[in-house]
C-alpha cells in the first residue's frame, strides 16, 4: 500500500540526492544496501517458489526447469550488463548536476534494452529446440522445457523493461522502491503459481505464465513510479540520440554481462572437475556453492550501493569521497566475510542440513566447506572494486580481475592439483581460496591506480 500511495499519490518528485549522500557516505551506503539485500532475498525466494510448486509435478518437470535455467541466466546477464552501464552513466551525470543528460541516458538504456530483448526473443524462439537438444534433454523433458522457455521469452520485454526502470531508480539512490516492487511481484507469483499450475492445469507452462504476469506487474509499477515520483523522467519527445551515450553504456555493460557468464562457465568447469571423483563430490560442491551464495548476498548488495555512490561522487568531482566510500565498503565486506567464514567453518553441518539430510553427503561437504570458506574475506574486495571502477566509466578492469581469478588462477591450479599432482578434492577448495587472494590483491592495486589518476598523480 505504501508503494501504491507513493506512485499514485502525486506527491512532488524527489530531488537529486548527491549532497545528502556526500554528508555521510557511510550512512548512505548502509541505507542503500539494506533494500538491495532484501530484494536479493526476495529474488532467491522467487526461484524457490517456482521450484517448489513445479517439484510436485514430477522429476521431468524439475529437469525442465533445470535445463531452462542456463538460458534464463543469459537473460539475467544481459539485463545486468545494460543496467550496469545505465547506472554508471546516470549516477555520474547526477553527480555533475546534469539532470537532462541523465534522463537522456535513461531513455537510451531503455530503448537499447528493448532492442536487445527483441533480438533475444527472435533468436530464442528460432533455436530453442536445438539448444535444449544440445544440452542433452530427453524427448519427454524437451517438450516441457521448450514450453516453459517459450512463454518466458514472450514475456522478455516485460522482464527487460522492468529491470531497466528499477535500475534507473537505483542509480538515483532509490533502492527502496525496486525492493517493494520485487516484493509485490513475489506475492503475485506465489498466488498465481498454484492457480496456473494446478487449478487451470497448465503444469510447467503455468509456472512460466505466472512468472511473466509477475514481470508485467513489476513493469507497470516501475513505469507508474518513474512517471509520477522519480526525480528523473523518461520522455521520448526529449530523446536525442548520441552514439557516445550508447558506447558509454556498452563499454561498461558488455564486460559486466561477460563477468556473469564467465562465473557460470567457471562453475560448470568445477562441476566437471568434481565429477572425476564421483557424483557425491559434485553434490558436495553444489552444497558449498549454495552456502557461498548466502554469504555473498550482503557483499553484492554493498557493491551495488558502492557503484551508485562512487558514480555520483565521481561526477561531482568529490574524489576525496571515493577513497572514503570504497574503503568503508571494503572494511564492511571483509568483516562480514571473515565472520561468515568462522561461523561456517566452526559448524558446517548445521548449515548444510538446510539443504540435505544425507549424513554421508553432509560429512563430505563439511570438509570442503571448512577449506573453501576462507575465500569469503577476500570475495568482497573484487566485487566492490569492480563496481567502483565501473562507476567511473571503465568496464574492462572488472572483467580482467574476474578472468585472473577464474581462468588464470583457479582453473589451472585446480587442474594441476587434481590431474597432475593427484591431490584430493579438497585441493580444488585450496585453488579457489588462492584465486580469491590473488584477485583481491590485483583489485586493490588497480583501485589505487584509479585513485591516483583521479587526483592527477598517476
Amino acid at each position: 500500500m505504501k508503494l501504491l500511495k507513493a506512485a499514485f499519490g502525486g506527491r512532488p518528485a524527489k530531488k537529486n540526492r548527491v549532497n545528502e549522500f556526500a554528508k555521510d557516505p557511510k550512512k548512505a551506503l548502509i541505507k542503500l544496501s539494506i533494500p538491495i539485500l532484501v530484494g536479493m532475498v526476495v529474488q532467491a525466494l522467487y526461484n524457490i517458489v517456482d521450484t517448489a510448486f513445479v517439484g510436485r509435478l514430477g522429476s521431468d518437470s524439475i529437469a525442465a526447469l533445470t535445463f531452462a535455467f542456463p538460458l534464463f541466466f543469459i537473460l539475467i546477464s544481459l539485463n545486468m550488463g545494460i543496467a550496469t552501464g545505465m547506472t554508471s552513466r546516470i549516477s555520474r551525470q547526477l553527480g555533475a548536476k546534469q539532470k537532462k543528460g541523465a534522463e537522456n541516458t535513461a531513455m537510451h538504456g531503455l530503448l537499447f534494452t528493448l532492442l536487445v530483448a527483441a533480438v533475444v526473443i527472435v533468436l530464442g524462439l528460432v533455436f530453442l529446440d536445438q539448444v535444449f537438444l544440445l544440452f542433452g534433454a530427453s524427448n519427454s523433458v524437451l517438450e516441457l522445457a521448450t514450453g516453459y522457455m517459450r512463454i518466458i521469452l514472450y514475456g522478455a520485454f516485460f522482464m527487460f523493461t522492468s529491470f531497466a526502470l528499477n535500475q534507473m531508480l537505483t542509480a538515483q539512490g532509490d533502492t527502496k522502491t525496486p525492493m517493494m516492487i520485487q516484493v509485490i511481484a513475489l506475492v503475485c507469483n506465489i498466488i498465481l503459481d498454484p492457480i496456473f499450475i494446478y487449478v487451470l492445469g497448465y503444469g510447467v507452462r503455468g509456472a512460466a505464465i505466472a512468472t511473466v504476469i509477475s514481470f508485467f506487474i513489476s513493469m507497470v509499477l516501475a513505469l507508474v513510479f518513474v512517471s509520477r515520483r522519480s526525480y528523473l523522467h523518461i520522455h521520448i519527445k526529449n530523446f536525442s540520440f548520441g552514439w557516445s551515450i550508447l558506447k558509454d553504456i556498452i563499454r561498461v555493460g558488455f564486460p559486466a554481462s561477460l563477468m556473469m557468464l564467465l562465473m557460470s562457465f567457471y562453475a560448470m568447469f568445477i562441476n566437471r572437475l568434481m565429477a572425476s571423483f564421483g557424483t557425491d563430490y559434485v553434490a558436495a560442491f553444489g552444497l558449498d556453492w549454495r552456502l557461498n551464495s548466502l554469504a555473498n548476498m550482503p557483499m553484492v548488495a554493498i557493491s551495488i550501493s558502492t557503484m551508485t555512490l562512487v558514480g555520483m561522487f565521481y561526477g561531482a568531482k568529490r574524489y576525496d569521497l571515493l577513497k572514503k566510500t570504497v574503503g568503508y565498503s571494503l572494511k564492511t565486506a571483509f568483516i562480514w566475510g571473515a565472520s561468515m567464514a568462522m561461523i561456517f567453518a566452526a559448524v558446517p553441518q548445521i548449515w548444510l542440513r538446510i539443504f540435505t539430510a544425507d549424513p554421508e553427503l553432509i560429512a563430505l561437504a563439511a570438509k570442503y566447506v571448512r577449506v573453501e570458506v576462507w575465500m569469503f574475506p577476500f570475495m568482497g574486495t573484487g566485487l566492490i572494486i569492480a563496481r567502483a571502477i565501473q562507476a567511473i566509466g571503465k568496464g574492462m578492469p572488472g572483467l580482467v580481475i574476474m578472468l585472473v581469478r577464474t581462468l588464470l588462477v583457479a582453473v589451472p591450479l585446480a587442474y594441476l592439483f587434481v590431474f597432475v599432482f593427484g591431490y584430493g578434492y579438497l585441493s580444488v577448495a585450496v585453488a579457489m581460496v588462492a584465486s580469491g587472494v590473488v584477485s583481491a590483491g590485483l583489485a586493490l592495486i588497480w583501485w589505487r591506480y584509479c585513485l591516483r589518476k583521479c587526483n592527477g598523480t598517476a
